[in-house]
């Protein structure tokens, strides 16, 4: 079975996320900007003219579709990393996937999300 995570991290967090699933032997991956709220609902802003929220913080979100063997050490990988230990932090998202199609190879399932030196030809040849 594949599945994919969506991790939504705090930007200054992605450079030690990304270190770490290379570490583990995550390689394909997708990172897309996004902005939104949690249960905070924003951060209350403190200048000389008053207070503000700003309810819209601006974070990352990774999207990975790898197989269920990896999911856990990969969530790990990511908590570990992305963990400031403060509110805001981010949240991760698992889903199943229904199908994965390589589009210039035709490949399917698991040989469509295997690359060269990740975590599941790894795994293979240990």
């Amino acid at each position: 079975m594949t599945k994919k995570i969506e991790a939504i991290i705090r930007e200054e967090r992605l450079d030690a996320v990304k270190a770490a699933l290379t570490e583990i032997g995550i390689i394909g991956l997708n990172i897309v900007p996004v902005r939104g709220r949690g249960r905070d609902g924003g951060i209350k802003v403190q200048t000389r003219q008053g207070s503000y929220v700003v309810d819209l913080i601006p974070k990352v979100q990774l999207n990975i579709v790898l197989s269920d063997d990896n999911v856990e050490a990969t969530i790990e990988a990511i908590r570990a990393a992305a963990a400031t230990g403060a509110s805001g932090d981010g949240v991760i998202f698992v889903l199943p996937v229904d199908e994965v199609i390589r589009i210039s190879t035709g490949e399917r399932e698991r040989a469509a999300i295997t690359y060269q030196g990740d975590i599941d030809t790894r795994r293979v040849k240990a």
